[in-house]
Protein backbone atom coordinates (compact mmCIF):
# COMPACT_ATOMS: atom_id res chain seq x y z
CA UNK A 1 0.00 0.00 0.00
CA UNK A 2 1.07 3.48 -0.73
CA UNK A 3 0.77 6.22 1.56
CA UNK A 4 1.35 10.02 1.54
CA UNK A 5 2.46 11.41 4.89
CA UNK A 6 1.31 14.09 6.61
CA UNK A 7 3.53 16.74 8.11
CA UNK A 8 3.40 15.57 11.46
CA UNK A 9 4.91 12.20 10.13
CA UNK A 10 7.32 14.07 7.87
CA UNK A 11 8.60 15.92 10.38
CA UNK A 12 9.44 12.60 11.85
CA UNK A 13 11.24 11.21 8.96
CA UNK A 14 13.16 14.65 9.01
CA UNK A 15 14.57 14.04 12.37
CA UNK A 16 15.92 10.72 11.41
CA UNK A 17 16.78 11.89 8.10
CA UNK A 18 19.28 14.21 10.14
CA UNK A 19 20.86 11.76 11.69
CA UNK A 20 21.80 9.95 8.85
CA UNK A 21 22.73 13.12 6.76
CA UNK A 22 25.33 13.43 9.69
CA UNK A 23 26.36 10.38 10.29
CA UNK A 24 27.39 10.48 6.60
CA UNK A 25 29.78 13.67 7.36
CA UNK A 26 31.34 11.87 10.54
CA UNK A 27 32.38 9.36 8.24
CA UNK A 28 33.99 10.82 5.00
CA UNK A 29 36.26 12.94 7.67
CA UNK A 30 37.29 9.20 9.11
CA UNK A 31 37.63 7.40 5.76
CA UNK A 32 41.33 6.99 4.62
CA UNK A 33 44.15 4.44 4.23
CA UNK A 34 44.32 2.15 7.71
CA UNK A 35 41.02 2.17 8.71
CA UNK A 36 38.74 -0.75 9.04
CA UNK A 37 35.08 -1.07 7.95
CA UNK A 38 34.51 -2.27 11.70
CA UNK A 39 35.82 0.91 13.16
CA UNK A 40 33.45 2.91 10.69
CA UNK A 41 30.61 0.99 11.60
CA UNK A 42 31.45 1.50 15.36
CA UNK A 43 31.60 5.06 15.11
CA UNK A 44 28.15 5.09 13.17
CA UNK A 45 26.79 3.44 16.26
CA UNK A 46 27.91 5.21 18.77
CA UNK A 47 26.47 8.64 16.96
CA UNK A 48 23.26 7.55 15.72
CA UNK A 49 22.38 6.17 19.65
CA UNK A 50 23.97 9.10 21.25
CA UNK A 51 21.39 11.29 19.24
CA UNK A 52 18.31 9.12 20.27
CA UNK A 53 18.47 6.85 17.13
CA UNK A 54 18.36 2.93 16.44
CA UNK A 55 20.67 1.40 13.88
CA UNK A 56 17.95 0.66 11.52
CA UNK A 57 19.77 -1.91 9.22
CA UNK A 58 21.07 -4.02 12.33
CA UNK A 59 19.24 -7.08 12.83
CA UNK A 60 17.17 -6.50 9.61
CA UNK A 61 16.62 -9.62 7.36
CA UNK A 62 14.03 -12.04 5.59
CA UNK A 63 15.68 -14.92 7.14
CA UNK A 64 17.10 -15.48 10.63
CA UNK A 65 19.50 -17.09 10.89
CA UNK A 66 21.39 -14.54 8.70
CA UNK A 67 20.10 -10.91 9.86
CA UNK A 68 22.16 -8.25 9.09
CA UNK A 69 24.99 -7.88 12.14
CA UNK A 70 26.16 -4.19 11.25
CA UNK A 71 25.04 -0.33 11.41
CA UNK A 72 26.42 0.36 7.90
CA UNK A 73 26.51 -0.83 4.99
CA UNK A 74 30.46 -0.85 3.32
CA UNK A 75 31.04 -1.36 -0.21
CA UNK A 76 34.02 -1.43 -1.39
CA UNK A 77 35.03 -1.05 -4.86
CA UNK A 78 33.24 -3.95 -6.85
CA UNK A 79 30.75 -4.08 -3.94
CA UNK A 80 27.78 -2.62 -5.10
CA UNK A 81 25.69 -2.46 -1.78
CA UNK A 82 25.02 -4.29 1.23
CA UNK A 83 28.89 -4.91 2.62
CA UNK A 84 29.42 -6.44 5.98
CA UNK A 85 31.48 -4.02 8.22
CA UNK A 86 34.28 -6.26 9.68
CA UNK A 87 38.06 -5.79 9.85
CA UNK A 88 38.69 -5.58 6.32
CA UNK A 89 41.65 -2.18 6.22
CA UNK A 90 40.82 0.49 3.54
CA UNK A 91 43.63 1.24 0.93
CA UNK A 92 44.70 3.98 -1.07
CA UNK A 93 42.66 4.70 -4.21
CA UNK A 94 39.91 2.48 -3.11
CA UNK A 95 36.12 4.24 -3.05
CA UNK A 96 33.55 3.20 -0.35
CA UNK A 97 29.69 3.29 -0.41
CA UNK A 98 28.50 3.96 3.17
CA UNK A 99 24.71 3.29 3.74
CA UNK A 100 22.77 4.25 6.65
CA UNK A 101 19.21 3.86 7.92
CA UNK A 102 18.27 5.90 11.32
CA UNK A 103 14.82 4.56 13.41
CA UNK A 104 13.99 7.61 15.80
CA UNK A 105 10.31 7.70 17.23
CA UNK A 106 8.82 4.71 15.10
CA UNK A 107 10.00 6.58 11.91
CA UNK A 108 13.18 5.90 8.93
CA UNK A 109 15.88 8.16 7.25
CA UNK A 110 17.67 6.27 4.70
CA UNK A 111 20.37 7.62 2.70
CA UNK A 112 24.02 6.59 1.79
CA UNK A 113 27.35 8.52 -0.12
CA UNK A 114 30.47 7.27 -1.83
CA UNK A 115 33.85 8.43 -0.82
CA UNK A 116 37.36 8.16 -2.18
CA UNK A 117 40.16 6.84 0.63
CA UNK A 118 43.06 9.10 -0.82
CA UNK A 119 43.66 9.60 -4.80
CA UNK A 120 41.57 7.56 -6.80
CA UNK A 121 41.98 6.58 -10.68
CA UNK A 122 40.30 9.50 -12.90
CA UNK A 123 37.98 6.42 -13.85
CA UNK A 124 36.55 6.09 -9.75
CA UNK A 125 36.54 9.92 -9.68
CA UNK A 126 34.24 10.07 -13.22
CA UNK A 127 31.39 7.31 -11.73
CA UNK A 128 31.10 9.25 -8.03
CA UNK A 129 30.13 12.49 -10.00
CA UNK A 130 28.18 10.83 -12.32
CA UNK A 131 26.28 8.66 -10.27
CA UNK A 132 26.02 11.36 -7.87
CA UNK A 133 24.69 13.85 -10.52
CA UNK A 134 22.29 11.18 -11.64
CA UNK A 135 20.52 11.29 -8.01
CA UNK A 136 20.13 14.70 -8.61
CA UNK A 137 18.50 14.78 -12.08
CA UNK A 138 16.29 12.07 -10.52
CA UNK A 139 15.16 13.85 -7.35
CA UNK A 140 14.47 17.18 -9.89
CA UNK A 141 11.37 14.93 -11.33
CA UNK A 142 10.24 13.61 -7.65
CA UNK A 143 7.66 16.99 -7.83
CA UNK A 144 3.85 16.41 -7.54
CA UNK A 145 1.80 15.52 -10.92
CA UNK A 146 4.94 13.50 -12.82
CA UNK A 147 5.23 9.76 -12.84
CA UNK A 148 7.18 7.27 -11.06
CA UNK A 149 9.05 6.54 -13.89
CA UNK A 150 10.28 9.93 -14.62
CA UNK A 151 12.36 9.60 -11.69
CA UNK A 152 13.79 6.45 -13.42
CA UNK A 153 14.53 7.56 -17.01
CA UNK A 154 16.28 10.72 -15.64
CA UNK A 155 18.52 8.83 -13.84
CA UNK A 156 18.85 6.34 -16.89
CA UNK A 157 19.58 8.73 -19.50
CA UNK A 158 22.29 10.75 -17.98
CA UNK A 159 24.24 7.44 -16.41
CA UNK A 160 24.22 5.67 -19.66
CA UNK A 161 25.12 8.81 -21.32
CA UNK A 162 28.35 8.58 -19.89
CA UNK A 163 28.97 5.08 -20.51
CA UNK A 164 28.00 3.31 -17.71
CA UNK A 165 25.12 1.12 -16.26
CA UNK A 166 22.64 1.40 -13.66
CA UNK A 167 22.00 -2.18 -11.60
CA UNK A 168 18.55 -3.63 -12.43
CA UNK A 169 18.31 -5.96 -10.03
CA UNK A 170 18.34 -3.50 -6.69
CA UNK A 171 15.89 -0.60 -6.57
CA UNK A 172 14.89 2.57 -4.52
CA UNK A 173 11.76 2.42 -1.69
CA UNK A 174 9.31 4.42 -0.04
CA UNK A 175 10.41 5.45 3.32
CA UNK A 176 8.12 5.93 6.52
CA UNK A 177 6.89 4.35 9.32
CA UNK A 178 8.70 1.02 7.86
CA UNK A 179 12.49 0.75 6.41
CA UNK A 180 11.14 -0.41 2.92
CA UNK A 181 7.67 0.75 1.82
CA UNK A 182 5.69 0.98 -1.36
CA UNK A 183 6.87 2.15 -4.07
CA UNK A 184 9.79 0.72 -5.53
CA UNK A 185 11.41 3.11 -7.10
CA UNK A 186 13.60 1.74 -10.53
CA UNK A 187 16.72 3.45 -11.24
CA UNK A 188 15.57 2.91 -15.39
CA UNK A 189 12.19 2.98 -17.19
CA UNK A 190 10.48 5.07 -19.63
CA UNK A 191 9.46 8.49 -18.83
CA UNK A 192 5.82 9.35 -18.47
CA UNK A 193 5.14 6.03 -16.79
CA UNK A 194 4.62 4.33 -13.44
CA UNK A 195 2.12 6.18 -10.80
CA UNK A 196 1.89 9.62 -10.58
CA UNK A 197 3.59 11.27 -7.94
CA UNK A 198 1.19 13.00 -4.89
CA UNK A 199 2.66 15.75 -2.62
CA UNK A 200 3.78 14.16 0.30
CA UNK A 201 5.26 10.99 -0.67
CA UNK A 202 8.46 9.96 0.47
CA UNK A 203 10.92 8.33 -1.54
CA UNK A 204 14.38 6.72 -0.80
CA UNK A 205 16.50 7.58 -4.23
CA UNK A 206 19.18 5.67 -4.57
CA UNK A 207 20.98 5.06 -7.75
CA UNK A 208 23.86 2.44 -8.09
CA UNK A 209 26.20 2.67 -10.86
CA UNK A 210 28.52 0.23 -12.60
CA UNK A 211 31.44 1.40 -14.27
CA UNK A 212 31.00 -1.88 -16.68
CA UNK A 213 28.03 -4.23 -17.00
CA UNK A 214 24.40 -3.85 -14.91
CA UNK A 215 24.92 -7.64 -14.21
CA UNK A 216 25.46 -8.15 -10.25
CA UNK A 217 25.99 -11.45 -8.63
CA UNK A 218 25.34 -12.40 -4.23
CA UNK A 219 28.48 -12.83 -2.38
CA UNK A 220 28.54 -15.78 -0.25
CA UNK A 221 27.54 -14.25 2.48
CA UNK A 222 24.70 -13.88 1.40
CA UNK A 223 24.24 -10.00 2.00
CA UNK A 224 27.33 -8.66 -0.61
CA UNK A 225 26.01 -7.34 -3.52
CA UNK A 226 29.29 -7.26 -6.27
CA UNK A 227 29.52 -6.16 -10.20
CA UNK A 228 29.56 -9.09 -12.17
CA UNK A 229 32.61 -8.60 -14.20
CA UNK A 230 34.50 -6.87 -11.10
CA UNK A 231 34.60 -3.34 -12.06
CA UNK A 232 33.53 -0.81 -9.70
CA UNK A 233 30.32 0.45 -8.54
CA UNK A 234 28.96 3.86 -6.79
CA UNK A 235 26.10 4.18 -4.85
CA UNK A 236 24.41 7.73 -3.69
CA UNK A 237 21.00 7.86 -1.67
CA UNK A 238 18.67 10.49 -0.44
CA UNK A 239 15.32 10.17 1.37
CA UNK A 240 12.93 13.02 -0.31
CA UNK A 241 9.52 14.09 -0.24
CA UNK A 242 7.38 14.88 -2.86
CA UNK A 243 6.30 18.46 -3.19
CA UNK A 244 4.41 20.55 -5.82
CA UNK A 245 7.85 22.88 -6.98
CA UNK A 246 10.40 20.94 -5.71
CA UNK A 247 11.23 17.80 -4.03
CA UNK A 248 12.61 18.41 -0.25
CA UNK A 249 15.63 16.52 0.25
CA UNK A 250 15.54 15.19 3.69
CA UNK A 251 18.81 13.47 4.41
CA UNK A 252 21.00 16.84 3.14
Amino acid sequence: MIKTKTEHEIALIRESSKIVAEVLRLLESQVRPGVTTQELDRVAEDFIRSNGGEPAFKGYGRDRFNLFPATICASIDDEVVHGIPGARTLHEGEIISIDVGVRKNGYYGDGAATFAVGKVSEKKERLMKVTQESLAKGIEQAVAGNYLHDISAAVQEHVEAAGFSVVRDLVGHGVGSELHEDPAVPNFGKAKTGMKLKEGLTLAIEPMVNAGTYKVRIAEDGWTVQTFDAEPSAHFEHTVVVRKDNAEILTH
